[in-house]
């Protein structure tokens, strides 16, 4: 199947290390093609985040808090949504991809934040899990950003993290798997699940694909942070 018109030139544009305004413009004026565009390159990470979390959740979903970080056009709050979540809120620097989000009527609250740039809006400890699917990658949110994420979530809440295993973002995840090594060390979380994933979405060119296969693949991280509750005798 050939790739809708500009999809290669978009995902080149906010994996490419362009500066933060220029890759929200990029995402504004992509956020109406964008499902679309996801769809024909056969993105998992949303299922695959969305299942990760829903297993490994210790009760009934509904009541429970969650924050997606950027949330995009609301991708993974679907996923969420037909899984029982109902609780959910959402962050994104992108103007236009958050106005695609609200258009869903899946998120409880939508605000604006350039993640890495300006700590999450809110008090600390107040989500019972957080997710970033998508946007850990080279040229996007840097990996500074994890002690960030730990603040906004509960102590035995879930964090969900996605990154690419492309050639071109293999250094940002030694980096990204160094520092999740660190803060697993320290006691801030414990680690439930690495997986990797073959066939995460279609590669864009040559270079990128796995071996050949015409995709390239992909992690998902799921992590409890610390101290987690005693489970009841």
């Amino acid at each position: 199947m050939v790739l809708p018109s500009g999809v290669r030139e978009r995902v080149a544009a906010v994996h490419g290390g362009s500066p933060l305004p220029e890759r929200l413009r990029v995402y504004d004026g992509w956020a109406t093609d964008y499902d679309q565009h996801v769809a024909a390159l056969e993105y998992r990470a949303p299922h695959l985040a969305a299942a990760s979390l829903a297993f490994a959740f210790p009760a009934a979903p509904a009541g429970a808090r969650l924050l997606d970080v950027a949330c995009g056009t609301g991708l993974v709050a679907r996923e969420l949504h037909r899984r029982g979540f109902r609780c959910l809120h959402g962050v994104d620097g992108s103007a236009g991809m958050l106005e695609r989000a609200r258009s869903t009527g899946l998120y409880q609250e939508l605000r604006q934040c350039a993640l890495g740039r300006e700590p999450l809006p809110g008090p600390a400890e107040q989500y019972d899990a957080v997710t970033v699917v998508g946007a850990l990658g080279e040229g996007q949110v840097p990996t500074t950003v994890l002690p960030e994420l730990l603040r906004v979530t509960k102590p035995g809440g879930f964090l969900c993290l996605t990154t690419r295993s492309n050639p071109s973002n293999l250094r940002y995840k030694r980096e990204l798997e160094a520092e999740l090594g660190k803060l697993e060390c320290c006691g801030a979380w414990q680690k439930l699940l690495a997986q990797e994933v073959e066939h995460w979405e279609r590669a864009t060119s040559e270079e990128e694909s796995t071996r050949g296969t015409g995709y390239i693949s992909g992690v998902v991280y799921l992590y409890q942070k610390c101290p987690v509750p005693h489970l009841e005798e």
